[in-house]
Formats: structure tokens, C-alpha cells, sequence
């Protein structure tokens, strides 16, 4: 596939957009496809019969617990996008390890990637920059404080119960979204989002639809999958996919001396070797609560 190196790749007839049009369009599927990926979950058990607005309570509270307890993991993810309208079919595949240590937020190292320059450094690295930088800030929760609550109904998949709400959003934020959000009934996490971003993030963008998994690995609940399509007016669309692949939870004291810098956007992204140390431990730091599922807290406890 030809590579495209410019924005002028994108000049089309007077009554579409142009390329400066094309570069805000691309820039607001990046806000779009970031939406749904900014929760956060893990796990802990409890199997009363609770209220509404006690299995949100518990849901932020097991939340917080488990943000707590996840001091450090690795995974190799593999983002994909596609791009059909204004004259033009783009694609661009990118494989990035990426690397959490609790109280750093997310670094993230390119292995390789394929596919339109345009796509590369205007959509997918812009949305790793986005990503890193609400690992940090944690302005996109899924509290109370950013978003209604609205029970739904409840309902089974894969043997495990789960609570259906709908959320909207409290206040004007671009990663917010509105949809419908699936809760765990034993250990409170989110496991599924189906929704939409609040706000269109361009006038070009007619709808999206985001499609967000997460998985049990452990005692924590982590993305696994992502799909986010865009339709764009005047004909098109823009489909995005993430496979987050397999989390390698290690040791993080190695990684957290080195003092690894985040994104550079003057450079580019921070390259991060991986650190292997002893196996994963979520021993609660002085003053904080144990996960009362985590065995090994208990073991270690003094």
C-alpha cells in the first residue's frame, strides 16, 4: 500500500472536507475510540442482593480497591484502523507493549507497526498519547460525580450475573460517554460498554457506536477488546479495534527506579524494556484495605 507522508493526500472536491477538515476528523475518532477505553476495573467478592445505588456505591468503592492493588503489568496489544471516504481506503496496524506501574500510569513502546503514515501518527499515536495521559489524571471515571446512574434490569451470561445501567454523563467532558454499562454481581467491575460519546466530537462524525470487553485475569478486570465504528457524513467510515492481548503481571520496584519518562510529544514514544522480578503480589501498602478475594494478601499480611 502506497504511504501517505502528507495531508495533502487528502484534497477532494470543493463540497467535501478538505485535508485540514480530513486531520479534525481523524483527530475526533481518536476522542471517540479513547471513550469507552478509559475505565478502569478489578475484584472482589460479594453476593447479597443490593440496591441500586448500592451496586454503584460498591462498584466505585471495588474499584478503587482494585486501582489500589494493581502495582504493575505488561501486555502486548495490537491496534488496527480503517479509514473509507473522501476518495480514499486507508488502513494502519500497529503492535505496542505496553507497561503500567501504579503511581507512574502507562508507558507504552512500539514494536512495529504497518500501513498509512497518516493513520499511524494522526489516529493510533495520538490515541496512546490520550490514553497515557488520562492514566495519569483519571478525569474519565465512571463515578457518581461524572455520570447518572440508571438501572436497567438484570440478566445472566457465562454462568455469572449481571447488572444493566444506563449512564449518562454529569458534566462536559470529550472521553465521556452515554450508553448502557454491564456490573459483575460478585466482584462489582464492569465487564461490557455499549455506547456512544456524549458529545460528537466533529461535525463530520454522523454516529459511533464503541463496543468495550473486559476480562477477569486474576483478581483484576482488564480491557480485552475494543471496537469503535464511526459514520461519517456524506458518506464513509472509520472502524477501530484493539486486542489487548495477554497482561503479564511482574514485579514493577525494578521498573519504577528507572524513572521511565512517558510519551515524549516532541519525540515520539519512550522506549521501555521490560523488567522480570518475582511473581505478582497485591499486598496492600500501610493504611490501605485488603482485597478480601486475594489470597496472597492474607498470606503476606503481618
Amino acid at each position: 500500500m502506497r504511504r501517505i507522508s502528507s495531508l495533502s493526500a487528502f484534497s477532494a472536491r470543493p463540497e467535501r472536507p478538505g485535508a485540514r477538515e480530513s486531520e479534525c476528523l481523524l483527530l475526533s475518532f481518536v476522542i471517540v475510540a479513547f471513550t469507552a477505553a478509559s475505565l478502569s476495573a478489578v475484584a472482589q467478592s460479594a453476593s447479597s442482593e443490593s440496591a441500586p445505588a448500592e451496586i454503584v456505591q460498591l462498584m466505585v468503592q471495588q474499584n478503587k480497591l482494585r486501582a489500589e492493588h494493581l502495582r504493575y503489568f505488561t501486555s502486548l496489544r495490537h491496534y488496527h484502523v480503517e479509514f473509507h471516504g473522501l476518495g480514499r481506503s486507508l488502513t494502519a496496524d500497529m503492535h505496542v507493549k505496553v507497561s503500567y506501574t501504579f503511581g507512574y500510569g502507562k508507558t507504552f513502546q512500539v514494536i512495529d507497526e504497518s500501513g498509512s503514515r497518516l493513520l499511524l501518527n494522526h489516529v493510533l499515536k495520538k490515541l496512546i498519547e490520550t490514553e497515557q495521559d488520562d492514566s495519569k489524571q483519571q478525569k474519565a471515571s465512571l463515578t457518581p460525580s461524572n455520570y447518572n446512574f440508571e438501572f436497567l434490569t438484570k440478566t445472566s451470561e457465562n454462568g455469572r450475573t449481571l447488572y444493566v445501567f444506563a449512564v449518562k454523563p454529569k458534566v462536559k467532558n470529550k472521553l465521556l460517554y452515554c450508553g448502557r454499562i454491564w456490573i459483575d454481581s460478585e466482584d462489582y467491575a464492569v465487564t461490557r460498554v455499549e455506547a456512544q460519546p456524549a458529545q460528537s466530537p466533529s461535525f463530520w462524525i454522523k454516529k459511533t457506536d464503541i463496543h468495550h470487553v473486559y476480562a477477569k485475569n486474576g483478581e483484576f478486570w482488564l480491557p480485552e477488546t475494543n471496537r469503535s465504528e464511526s459514520k461519517i457524513r456524506l458518506g464513509g467510515s472509520a472502524l477501530l479495534t484493539i486486542d489487548y492481548g495477554t497482561y503479564q503481571f511482574e514485579d514493577s520496584r525494578e521498573i519504577a527506579s528507572t524513572g521511565a519518562s512517558p510519551i515524549s510529544r516532541a519525540g515520539g514514544l519512550s522506549k521501555l524494556g521490560a523488567s522480570r522480578g518475582d511473581a505478582p503480589r497485591c499486598r496492600p501498602a500501610p493504611g490501605e484495605t485488603r482485597l478480601s478475594s486475594c489470597a496472597s494478601c492474607y498470606r503476606d499480611a503481618p
